[in-house]
Order: C-alpha cells, then sequence, then structure tokens
C-alpha cells in the first residue's frame, strides 16, 4: 500500500500573533511579490501543499500566522531572501533624490534611514551609480514600502515592515485614484 500525501490545507484566515496552544506549525516562505498574492496554491517550506483563500485586501505580512480549520496546523509566513540593491549616500539628498527618481518609475522601495533597497536591476543600478550613489548587491528579505494607496496597516508587533505595492507596476493613475488590477 503506498503513502498518500496529505490533502492540501485550506487557509482562510489571517491572525498577527501565534495562535495559543499552536503545536506544530508550518513555514510559508514568500517573496514580496508572492505576499501581495492572497489566493492560490503554495508550498510550505516542507513541501505540504497549501491553498490560499484569503480576503482580499492587504498583503500578507511577515511573521503573520495564516489559520485554516480546527486541527490544521497554524502556518507562519515569513519574507524569502531576494536579490537585491542597497544604495547608500554620504548626504541624506543624493539618496531622497534617488527615491524620487525611482518612485517616478514605480519601483517598489524599502526605505530606511540611511538606505534605499530594491530589487536587483542592472539598468537601475548603473544608472544609480551614475548618479554618485554606493550601490552593494545582496541576498535578503525586501520589505517595500505599501505604497500611496495600499490603505492602512497596523504596526502591533512595532516591527516596522513595510509591504509591497498592491498594484502592479505597469498600472499607475496619476492623481486618479488606484486603478482596478487582477489580485489573486
Amino acid at each position: 500500500m503506498s503513502e498518500s500525501a496529505p490533502a492540501a490545507l485550506v487557509l482562510q484566515r489571517r491572525q498577527p500573533d501565534q495562535p495559543p496552544g499552536a503545536g506544530p506549525f508550518l513555514r510559508l516562505v514568500l517573496s514580496a511579490e508572492e505576499r501581495s498574492r492572497l489566493r492560490g496554491h503554495r508550498l510550505s517550506r516542507c513541501g505540504r501543499d497549501l491553498v490560499l483563500q484569503l480576503e482580499r485586501g492587504e498583503p500578507l505580512r511577515p511573521g503573520e500566522w495564516l489559520l485554516g480549520g480546527a486541527g490544521d496546523p497554524p502556518v507562519l509566513v515569513e519574507a524569502a531572501p531576494e536579490a537585491l540593491l542597497q544604495v547608500s549616500a554620504a548626504e541624506p539628498l543624493p539618496l531622497l533624490q534617488a527615491a524620487y527618481h525611482l518612485g517616478n518609475r514605480h519601483v517598489a522601495l524599502e526605505i530606511g534611514p540611511t538606505q534605499l533597497r530594491l530589487l536587483a536591476d542592472p539598468v537601475l543600478a548603473d544608472l544609480l551609480e551614475r548618479r554618485g550613489l554606493a550601490v552593494q548587491p545582496l541576498e535578503a528579505p525586501f520589505l517595500p514600502e505599501p505604497g500611496a494607496y495600499a490603505g492602512g496597516h497596523d504596526h502591533h508587533q512595532g516591527q516596522g515592515h513595510h509591504l509591497p505595492h498592491p498594484l502592479p507596476q505597469h498600472q499607475h493613475g496619476h492623481g486618479h485614484g488606484p486603478q482596478p488590477g487582477p489580485q489573486d
């Protein structure tokens, strides 16, 4: 007799804190873009089939818990390491100018007090280096700003995490409010 894989775990609820009395749990490691898709099949870190059927809204946050039915293990959301560029400058003004120019290109940014992070892109790396900025490639979780139309979110755990922009980069509505886009 062959052993069959466990049935897909259907996740329908989000919870900011670890469920009380939670025993073993699964880990769901996702990129910034993947954290914005709230529906569809995913695989846990150990290979368990997960089906997200979450209410549309804010992207998943690293540290957030996803829940299925009674008796199902909870699932911890984690940020996957991604190929990034870390941008810094000796003075704040060039960094602010870089953020302005990247924002005009609808580039998702993680903004820190002394640096910017963005997904690795050789064209943007060249542009930033030509502006005199220090550009360092690195592999790390990407926690970009949510963007102007993302709505409020709660920093309930004081982590200061930033969320990915909810709209694909090719959609924008300069002054006309958010444009509808696919959400899955």
